[in-house]
């Protein structure tokens, strides 16, 4: 079966579980998944889990029929970008440089004219070609978060963990990198899963929404079936209402927080 599928899965922290038990419904190919919920709901471990940092203590996570615990760390990189919190360094190398070194580091089959390409077209896609030639040193945290972007994109892998990548962009850019990676996957037909706080964000450019509490989801689907006032209340504790606004797009208003 095609599309990412979780069953059972367990992961944490030494001995602290912070996932148990988890089941995610068939994401199927061609998605972009917006993972949402308050802090310390596991969001950040369940990518990490996902992308094989750390083993799963339990469970079975397969991607194409594919079990990926299964596979080798060299070919499990091949088939999953992950891009964390963290932010890339600032280096003396320039932006394209830094690009160049993810790729080569994964994709070890592209000549250097189908590599320069590659990079090329990341760039583009993000918006970001003016920055390919200065140094990470020189670049501010937004725009070295554009290109660590850049560096899990321009592998082309068939899943996509980004953990909060618009946290250290403004509203612009926040709306471009969400519809770029939405753009990509569907063009692509990949997967992308993405932890994004912004609630809104995600429900105008996510073409599924999952929400996690406490290690576990509470609802998946579609963001006008999933995002609810009952939803909220339980996972974020506030008492919010759902609205359209001139666009006919579903908004969050929230009115206060729950005792």
């Amino acid at each position: 079966m095609g599309g990412l599928v979780l069953h059972g899965v367990t992961a944490g922290y030494r001995n602290r579980k912070v996932i148990e038990g988890f089941d995610l419904p068939p994401v199927p190919p061609g998605t972009l998944l917006g993972l949402i919920g308050p802090n310390a709901a596991g969001k950040s471990t369940l990518l990490r889990a996902v992308a094989g940092l750390g083993k799963i203590q339990a469970g079975s996570i397969t991607l194409d029929g594919t079990e990926l615990p299964a596979l080798t760390p060299a070919r499990r990189a091949a088939l999953v970008g992950y891009l964390p919190q963290t932010l890339p360094t600032p280096s003396p190398l320039v932006a394209y440089e830094a690009v160049l070194s993810a790729c080569r580091a994964v994709r070890g089959d592209l000549s250097p004219a189908q590599a320069e390409s590659a990079i090329a077209h990341a760039f583009e896609r993000l918006g970001i070609s003016a920055l390919a030639l200065r140094r990470m040193s020189e670049l501010s945290g937004g725009q070295r978060q554009m290109v660590g972007l850049a560096q899990v994109m321009v592998r082309d892998p068939r899943l996509l963990l980004l953990d909060e990548p618009t946290s250290a962009l403004d509203l612009r850019w926040q709306l471009s990198v969400v519809e770029a990676v939405r753009n990509a996957v569907r063009a692509s037909g990949a997967i992308g899963i993405i932890a994004i706080h912004d609630i809104n964000l995600a429900i105008r450019a996510c073409d599924q929404v999952a929400v996690l509490s406490r290690g576990r989801l509470l609802a998946a689907g579609s963001p006008g079936d999933v995002v609810t006032p009952g939803v909220l209340a339980e996972s974020f504790g506030v008492e919010a209402r759902v609205e359209a606004c001139s666009q006919g797009v579903p908004v969050v208003l929230v009115d206060r927080a729950l005792v």
